[in-house]
């Protein structure tokens, strides 16, 4: 396992490495903030001095050699915007994603995977097609029409939401600050929790029912019902731990992926997390802010496939076999 985490870790240095030249070279290539950050009357000497101020007077071989020496030190540059470090700005609105996300993979997931498995055990009932209609309808209807709707109904209709920003961040773990620690933040982030899992709700549910499908037809299944067990004890002990496997696998993947893609969500309820800050910057080109978002979401997918990887030779013993003879 060892000589596994220290491959995995050289592998990561190398996909940062990359993944910093293309984003680099992707966000030199889209336009000149300069132009967008001062005054449109300002005369050429100001450009000149904001380009230089902003370090954008090199040449990109070293403003990238530059980005890579302060990059070894864990320093990502400054915002052309706020004039602060673009990771602190970015750190600053991570623990509203990570609770948004989080939090929306919890509803896919204490939802998806019972109505998951009695979609699998009872497959030609109506609760069972039910289930896997309002599956299909969660893959369909996009994301911001989902959540405009959800605003309109609780929010607008009903009154019985808040349909913009966030609860008071009272909670502290490992020096992040949370809001889900308050009624007021529970209530805030419902709604925007909500539309960001309906497509891992649905995910799950297919992924359950595949998986509860395939599992009850093993023989060790049906031994333990020929044994007598209590139909809830077959479902809970045998078909429930079986199929986890393949649900946490994916499911972690998917936890980056929500992470990384949950800029509508943010946008559409105002949640003050990294989507919207990244939004807000690409629309001035605040190139630090940018390269560093990205940095940050390739590196915490590396960590999130790196605990799936831990997690599923945990769950499944083959695994951890199969290592041992490897």
């Amino acid at each position: 396992m060892l000589v596994y985490l220290i491959r995995r870790l050289m592998q990561s240095v190398v996909v940062l490495c990359v993944m910093s030249l293309l984003v680099f070279l992707g966000v030199f290539a889209i336009g000149d903030p300069v132009q967008i950050l001062i005054n449109p009357l300002a005369d050429q000497a100001e450009i000149d001095r904001a380009t230089a101020a902003l370090g954008l007077d090199q040449p990109l071989w070293r403003q990238y050699w530059l980005f890579l020496v302060n990059a070894a030190r864990g320093d990502l540059g400054r915002s052309f915007v706020y004039n602060v470090p673009a990771i602190g700005l970015i750190l600053e609105r991570m623990p509203a994603t990570l609770e948004l996300a989080v939090t929306a993979t919890f509803f896919g997931v204490i939802l998806g995977v019972p109505l998951g498995m009695l979609a699998g055990l009872k497959p030609a009932s109506p609760v069972g097609k039910s289930i896997m209609a309002a599956s299909i309808l969660g893959f369909s209807l996009p994301t911001f029409w989902v959540g405009l709707m959800l605003i309109m109904v609780f929010a607008v209709e009903l009154g019985w939401l808040p349909s913009t920003g966030r609860g008071a961040a009272t909670c502290s773990l490992l020096g992040l600050k949370f809001s889900l620690c308050t009624v007021d933040g529970l209530r805030h982030i419902l709604l925007p929790a909500l539309n960001l899992a309906l497509f891992k709700l649905s995910l799950v549910i297919r992924l359950s029912r595949a998986g509860t499908r395939e599992v009850v037809l093993q023989d060790y299944v049906k031994f333990a019902r020929a044994k007598g067990l209590p139909q809830s004890r077959v479902v809970w002990l045998h078909v429930f731990k079986n199929i986890t496997i393949p649900i946490v696998t994916v499911l972690g993947l998917e936890l980056g992926s929500t992470i990384a893609f949950a800029v509508v969500t943010e946008w559409i309820f105002a949640w003050p997390g990294m989507g919207k800050l990244i939004i807000e910057s690409i629309n001035v080109l605040d190139r630090p802010v940018i390269v560093a978002y990205l940095l940050v979401i390739v590196f915490m997918f590396i960590v999130i496939n790196l605990a799936v990887d831990v997690a599923y030779s945990v769950l499944d013993p083959r695994v951890r076999l199969s290592e041992q003879r490897a």
